[in-house]
């Protein structure tokens, strides 16, 4: 998170959370707007991973909000927002996708009919490699690689360790560059 004021990085703690977590419900508006701008990156970014649209992820990180405003009494350790409203945050995007994958695509009239095999653009490539990992690998590639987030905040959101974290990381790496290399991208050819 960047400090708006000094432009600074500032990095979201359990006891922050738990404060404003226990002022939100003693209804403070600010403090639960605080925790909405903290955490709606991060929420974006894992419903990225799940849904792979962008727009719909904001969507899904927008009724994620609701719902933790929804159910923020339930909540049995406040300084565990971050891992709780993330929790929330993959269920709603599982959900939409689930909705999603249920209706038929629209036709569209200027498609073409017939499939393309030409060679595929690198960004297409990039795309399909992210899709072939799973959930977990590819929520911290969003969050590392699209939020450019350090370990330790990836690790204070997704409640898990920075060590942890990095295996991650290097396990979303190499799955990654084996299907590249898988689909001909050989030495000197980069997405």
């Amino acid at each position: 998170m960047v400090d708006r004021q000094s432009g600074s990085e500032r990095y979201m703690t359990n006891a922050e959370d738990d404060i404003l977590v226990r002022q939100a419900l003693q209804a403070d508006a600010e403090s639960f707007g605080q925790l909405c701008r903290r955490y709606y990156p991060a929420l974006v970014a894992v419903a990225d991973s799940i849904l792979l649209d962008h727009h719909l992820a904001e969507d899904a990180a927008q009724e994620t909000l609701a719902e933790a405003c929804r159910q923020l009494a339930r909540l049995k350790e406040p300084g565990r927002f971050g891992p709780w409203v993330t929790a929330i945050c993959r269920n709603v995007a599982k959900d939409m996708l689930r909705e999603r994958l249920r209706r038929p695509a629209p036709l569209d009239p200027g498609a073409p009919t017939t499939a393309d095999h030409g060679e595929e653009e690198p960004s297409e490539l990039l795309a399909k490699a992210l899709q072939q990992l799973p959930q977990r690998l590819r929520e911290v590639v969003f969050l590392r690689f699209y939020n450019g987030w350090s370990y330790e905040k990836m690790a204070q959101v997704l409640g898990a360790t920075p060590g942890s974290i990095d295996g991650r990381l290097r396990r979303a790496k190499k799955r990654i560059a084996g299907y590249l290399a898988r689909n001909g991208f050989g030495k000197g050819r980069i997405p």
